[in-house]
């Protein structure tokens, strides 16, 4: 099946480039413009991947990215002039997957969009894990609590994939950072307890208050998942 990337950058010909490079490489494109009509298209399109510009006219690309995340988990490559690193930490933090700064090499761009939709793939069908209440089905991305459904993001099902595998097992930031992004991908610890905080509360909400333990300056591992207090 042919993957479509959504291609948001306001610069015509950095976004003709860009087009091409992905066509020449087998993917569809579509491309937007400006913020507003991206966020469109994202909302009303089928996208494997989006290459998103920072910094748009009508919506920039981290608000785009704010708007787009509340319903939608397609994977983000942020594009960026800008080198302030707070610019990349919010982009990664709201989402996004990787970011390049301008200039760019059309053909390591595409190099990271195949890096990114290869980390996202699913996972190879191995059943349901069951750690005490809580259900996990990396195949169908499902997860439940005593029978009540879980919504969780891509990169939220691939912690608790990894900590399901081997819950008795602590692991340290770097090792879980690996195994969510990929080896050699940098990203601010406190990106990673953004996520697992999110997790955490998505799992109390539900009941499950034991769902992720930490053990202070060793660790994280998967609880008892019994929904003690």
């Amino acid at each position: 099946m042919v993957e479509t990337v959504l291609v948001v950058e306001d610069d015509p010909q950095i976004r003709r480039v860009t087009e091409i490079a992905l066509q020449t490489s087998g993917f569809e494109t579509e491309v937007a413009g400006d913020g507003a009509e991206g966020l469109a298209k994202a909302r009303t399109g089928r996208f494997d991947l989006i290459v998103l510009d920072i910094g748009l006219p009508e919506m920039d690309g981290l608000s785009l990215c704010r708007a787009l995340r509340q319903t939608n988990d397609t994977p983000i490559i942020f594009l960026t002039a800008k080198q302030d690193e707070v610019d990349r930490i919010l982009g990664l933090e709201m989402g996004g997957d990787d970011y390049m700064g301008k200039p760019f090499s059309p053909r390591e761009l595409v190099a990271r969009v195949k890096t990114v939709l290869r980390r996202i793939a699913p996972p190879e069908p191995e059943g349901t894990r069951v750690r005490g209440q809580l259900h996990i089905d990396p195949a169908t991305h499902s997860v439940s609590f005593d029978g009540t459904s879980v919504a969780v993001t891509s990169r939220e099902m691939a912690l608790l994939d990894i900590l399901s595998k081997r819950p008795e097992q602590v692991f340290s930031k770097s090792q879980l950072i690996d195994s969510v992004y990929g080896v050699g991908f940098h990203i601010a610890d406190r990106t990673l307890d953004s996520h697992i905080r999110n997790l955490r509360q998505k799992l109390s909400a539900v009941g499950c208050s034991d769902g992720i333990e930490t053990l202070h300056g060793v660790g994280v591992r998967m609880g008892a998942c019994v929904g003690a207090a």
